[in-house]
């Protein structure tokens, strides 16, 4: 691509058959989805989710392990939204396996040349809202100088971690701090890009 802005949510949908890395992935994933599908996303979820699946666990060690050998094999978020600094990719769409998630990778990294000169700070995505939530797995990717990269959710900046916005939440995603991906999963596969940051956000978040 030639850099410019994507259009919101536009992103190339993987072809799994290429890559036996993204299909263990997704098999990890749906193992995991079998745990959590009955939980509704939000605060609660959230520190669930850093508690029993943060990292450390089986379950973060396997999924971080899976997208660092595919963001060297080329295969995660290959789509370009802001240059190399922002790209997305989906993995796979909802289906009876993935228990109607959808699993999507978003790479952000705000220290990268590929910002404008006037781009200081965190990087800033695409404003977006989440009709039925969102789980969210964040895993820094560790650059040259050992930045220690963070994804501010709802309730704030979060490394190595999860976020789990609630139902009609939205938001800006920004990074800070150097490069990671977002592996995000959402009921249905429902993400809005028409909310504007004048919206009110729902009771709970």
């Amino acid at each position: 691509m030639d850099g410019g802005a994507a259009e919101p949510g536009q992103a190339a949908v993987l072809d799994l058959s290429k890559y036996p890395t993204a299909q263990k992935l997704v098999q990890r994933c749906c193992e995991f989805f079998e745990e959590v599908e009955d939980l509704t996303p939000g605060q609660a979820l959230e520190a669930r989710l850093n508690r029993d699946y943060g990292p450390g666990s089986a379950v973060y060690s396997d999924l971080s392990a899976y997208i660092r050998q595919g963001l060297d094999e080329g295969w995660v978020a290959p789509t370009e939204i802001k240059g190399r600094s922002y790209r997305r990719g989906k993995i796979a769409l909802p289906s009876e396996s993935t228990r109607f998630f959808s699993i999507t990778a978003v790479y952000m990294d705000s220290t990268s040349e590929a910002k404008s000169e006037t781009e200081t700070g965190p990087l800033t995505g695409q404003y977006h809202a989440h009709p039925y939530g969102e789980i969210n797995c964040v895993i820094p990717v560790e650059g040259e100088k050992g930045q220690k990269a963070e994804l501010e959710g709802m309730g704030g900046w979060r490394g190595a971690g999860w976020t789990s916005p609630g139902p009609g939440t939205h938001h800006y995603p920004r990074v800070r701090g150097g490069a990671l991906v977002a592996l995000f999963f959402l009921p249905a596969g429902r993400i809005s890009y028409k909310a504007t940051p004048d919206m009110a956000q729902p009771l709970s978040v």
